[in-house]
């Protein structure tokens, strides 16, 4: 099979190389895929550069946590899942369910990578497609749409009425825009581009701030919509100060991101709304089918931005981190 690799010490996405591996066999309770379509998120610009937790890749490895396909088949003693099956990987693959549990993932250069024409997986971490989307969109969902659904549904769970507030046209965002809106939200989202805000409020956003003409957004948030109950904080330390100040009386920051850096906020601002922070990092298992199970009721279609051929990863990851990106960057078989 053909696989994408990264090299040990990588320090940039342009280090992909293809190589040529033996087919993997599944063995006892695990199941072979065969990926169709594969989703880039910033944590896989991370392990390409170096950056990621552990820091460098300490030997070759196959990248990307989200990937979509066929299952081909299965080891002893599997039977969730069988020949002929669409499915999708879990992000995390020993965190079924219930409280916040780590443990191993995809993608990181210690657990399996999915940028590659066959993958074995622990049939644990095998999750049936939502069976309204075509495994592009499919893709899209095992990290950013499980981050969103996370950020959504647990602590101050969203409910119809509440303002959601989602930061930048990325694809944890832009799958929360489309989530929030689905329960009966009114969501508020911010860019620095005109144009893509443009695209926002075609996805259903009820507000947009462009955050280079409006810096003190936070403000702008509390001063003409309330505040928000629920933030979709993907930025970071960067951005973390104007999410407190956009905060709602007894509001959640879902803090997800470290895309942009700074000084850490002082926290003091908490104590005139009661509101509070929490960390999200992906997701369960049960969350990924919990999130399929609603996007099926509601035709939620995870929005793409750039599509590009198996051959073409490099110039998958060179779009996904330019800045024409928007939503979700895919590659396809």
């Amino acid at each position: 099979m053909r696989a994408w690799m990264l090299p040990a010490g990588s320090d940039g996405f342009e280090k992909l190389y293809m190589e040529d591996l033996p087919d993997p066999e599944p063995g006892p309770g695990e199941v072979l895929i065969a990926p169709k379509a594969w989703s880039i998120n910033y944590r896989d610009f991370a392990v390409a550069s170096g950056h990621y937790f552990g820091g460098a890749l300490q030997a070759p490895a196959i990248p990307l946590s989200d990937g979509a396909g066929v299952v081909l088949a299965v080891g002893e003693g599997v039977t969730s899942v069988k020949p002929g099956d669409r499915v999708q990987g879990s992000f995390f693959l020993d965190w079924i369910d219930g409280p916040h549990t780590m443990g191993r993932a995809l993608g990181d250069g210690h657990g399996p990578g999915m940028l590659a024409e066959k993958v074995v997986l622990p049939a644990q971490a095998v999750v049936k497609m939502a069976d309204s989307l075509d495994f592009s969109q499919a893709a899209c969902l095992p990290c950013a749409g499980v981050t969103a659904w996370n950020a959504l549904t647990r602590g101050r769970p969203v409910k119809a009425g509440d303002k959601v507030l989602v930061l930048g046209t990325g694809g944890v965002s832009m799958i929360a825009l489309q989530l929030a809106k689905a329960m009966g939200a009114e969501v508020i989202a911010t860019s620095s581009s005109d144009e893509k805000l443009g695209r926002v409020k075609d996805l259903g956003a009820d507000h947009t701030i462009n955050y280079k003409e409006t810096p003190q957004w936070g403000a702008a948030v509390k001063e003409q919509f309330g505040g928000a109950d629920k933030i979709v904080e993907v930025g970071g330390t960067g951005t973390l100060g104007q999410s407190i100040a956009a905060l709602a009386n007894e509001g959640e920051i879902a803090l997800i991101g470290v895309l942009s850096q700074g000084e850490p906020p002082s926290p003091h601002g908490l104590m005139m709304t009661g509101g509070s922070i929490r960390g999200i990092f992906v997701g369960s298992v049960q969350m990924a089918k919990d999130l399929n199970a609603f996007v099926d009721r509601h035709k939620i279609e995870p929005p793409i931005g750039g599509r590009y051929a198996f051959d073409q990863a490099p110039k998958a990851y060179a779009h996904g981190w330019g800045a024409d990106s928007f939503g979700k960057t895919v590659i396809e078989m």
